[in-house]
């Protein structure tokens, strides 16, 4: 087992997250002090572009002229993915709502799901603009019925937002549009400033600045997850086709240079094929240097003895994708306890998943998929029960109630239990 490629990947995100910290702390600290100013400055100062306090919150107008620049497939294209997403989250909704009765007892319990008050949600800009990421953050958050929904996302070089993210914005109902972003608007998302309104939640992916800032500043507001650069991780044995596990790494690769790319394998065949593939199919490529990057600074091949080696790898890595190319990939599904998503078979690939499925392509990245989850409604609402017992019921439960309060030393936790209950007859303990 590759121990040391696990150590050295943990060891890299602790340390650009330890080499950040202190330079996002300040960038924090700046638009907590000066607000709007300290945006405009840093507007200015990442992204090229001079940006008066009234050029960074979107208005009606600049939106109806986004649909202008964009075609119909696209619009279409918006609303089927928002379509499938809401299907889906909606399912996810109806099962967080129910009630549970004891009839033997006469206890009801009904489970409520309630919408967070506010959130603001990133959307990644940079090398490309993602309206699909809009989607994936918005559209839950629109299922649970948020009241307030804002979006922050980088300007372009010219100062606006790219016209499809204003679009998708517009699809989705958002509340507010902020042209920031990096770290400053996480910051502004999550103390507010003269015009960015605080939120109580932030979600989103974004780049280490971002997600650093996320990490800082969840002391005072909730967020997702440390959702990061992107990953993906293959396993596959000798079914698979080269060709297409090629392509899926070049997919993942084109993200940012950031982005981390692996095949984990008990074919040295398959390994060789892949490589010759990836070698052939780059000459050609868009986008050539960023995959270029990804792929020699973070791309890896593990060959393993056996597929229980591959297995227990992923398990350690947790990776934000996974797909599993086997001649048994069901089985092997069974036996994953980390990732973000899984992908099974050569037809299941992680594009389709990043676009019109259904599910959401909001990951954890990082490792951190061993303890968080894909973005959805659940992360936009706050589940409460609402309890109903009658009389007779408490009184069936009195004797457990009382004795577990009294084990603990409550006492009076359990006189509140047999005062409500006690015989008319019996002598109180409070008088």
């Amino acid at each position: 087992m590759p121990r040391q490629l696990l150590e050295e990947r943990s060891y890299y995100s602790l340390k650009w997250f330890s080499e950040l910290e202190n330079y996002v702390k300040e960038i924090i600290n700046e638009v907590k002090k000066n607000g709007d100013k300290a945006l405009a400055n840093f507007i200015k100062k990442y992204d090229g572009v001079k940006a008066d306090v009234d050029k960074f919150i979107v208005g009606r107008e600049e939106i109806d002229k986004a649909y202008e620049s964009i075609n119909e497939d696209e619009i279409s294209a918006l609303k089927f993915t928002k379509k499938r997403i809401e299907g889906f989250q909606n399912t996810i909704l109806k099962k967080l709502k129910f009630k549970w009765y004891d009839e033997e007892k006469n206890v009801q319990v009904i489970n409520l799901a309630l919408p967070i008050e506010s959130v603001g949600c990133y959307v990644p800009g940079g090398y490309s603009p993602y309206p699909s990421s809009l989607l994936m953050a918005v559209v839950p958050a629109k299922v649970a019925k948020v009241p307030r929904i804002a979006i922050c996302s980088p300007p372009m070089s010219d100062g606006n937002l790219n016209p499809i993210l204003l679009v998708a914005a517009d699809i989705c109902g958002v509340d507010e549009i902020y042209k920031i972003g990096g770290a400053h608007a996480i910051a502004a998302l999550a103390y507010g400033t003269e015009s960015v309104k605080p939120v109580k939640k932030i979600v989103g992916p974004g780049n280490r600045y971002v997600t650093t800032a996320k990490i800082l500043v969840s002391k005072d507001v909730a967020i997702d997850m440390p959702a990061g650069p992107s990953e993906i991780l293959i396993i596959a044995d000798d079914s698979a086709n080269p060709y297409f596990i090629a392509l899926d790494m070049i997919s993942q690769a084109e993200h940012s240079p950031d982005s981390i790319c692996g095949l984990v394998t008990t074919s040295k065949e398959l390994a060789s094929k892949v490589i010759a593939e990836l070698e052939r199919i780059m000459v050609n490529l868009e986008r050539v240097e960023i995959i270029k990057k990804a792929l020699t600074q973070n791309g890896f091949i593990v060959i393993c003895d056996e597929m229980n080696e591959a297995v227990e790898f992923v398990n350690d890595f947790a990776p934000e994708h996974l797909e599993i190319v086997t001649k048994q990939s069901d089985k092997i599904a069974k036996q994953i306890r980390s990732s973000g998503m899984i992908f099974l078979g050569p037809y299941s690939p992680v594009p389709a998943g990043d676009y019109c499925i259904g599910t959401n392509h909001i990951l954890p990245t990082g490792g951190s998929a061993k303890v968080y989850s894909n973005l959805s409604v659940m992360d936009f609402v706050k589940r409460v029960s609402v309890v109903k017992c009658s009389k007779e019921g408490l009184l069936k439960m009195m004797k457990p109630i009382s004795t577990l309060a009294r084990k603990e030393g409550l006492i009076n936790h359990a006189i509140a239990i047999e005062e409500r209950v006690k015989d008319s007859s019996s002598k109180s303990y409070l008088k």
